[in-house]
């Protein structure tokens, strides 16, 4: 049934209690993991610092999975967080998205936006909502 449940992740607390619910219901389903951390083209910090966390969240996010005997495929790119989750999702073959609630907090939340929102109303798979 869900074969691919993808997990949008920016490493906040909310973020991480929806990893751990995604390879939990993994497991259960036998699905596999998406892990994506979208580097957002808006933030004006140093690319390179952005890659190195994004690959450093994507990892612990695969040694959760490893942990759960969960196949975790990792995707980072470079893009907009609210508007390119459909796009990513559909490009995954995503059967469902596990998202937490809220991102970060400060500067990064209000240039985001609500991510979690603008998934719920757009994507064309379930959304598991996470808080």
């Amino acid at each position: 049934m869900f074969n691919k449940i993808m997990i949008p992740s920016d490493g906040s607390k909310f973020a991480e209690k929806a990893e751990d619910v995604a390879i939990d219901l993994a497991k259960k389903l036998e699905s596999t993991v998406v892990a994506v951390h979208i580097i957002d083209e808006k933030l004006i910090y140093p690319f390179d610092i952005m890659e190195e966390e994004g690959n450093k969240i994507l990892s612990k996010i695969r040694a959760k999975g490893n942990v759960q005997d969960v196949k975790v495929d990792e995707v980072l790119i470079f893009g907009n967080p609210r508007h390119d989750m459909k796009k990513i999702a559909e490009k995954s073959h995503a059967d469902m998205i596990v998202i937490g609630s809220h991102g970060r907090s400060g500067i990064e939340k209000i240039l985001m936006g609500s991510v979690a929102e603008n998934a719920l109303k757009t994507v064309d798979v379930p959304v598991l909502l996470v808080k």
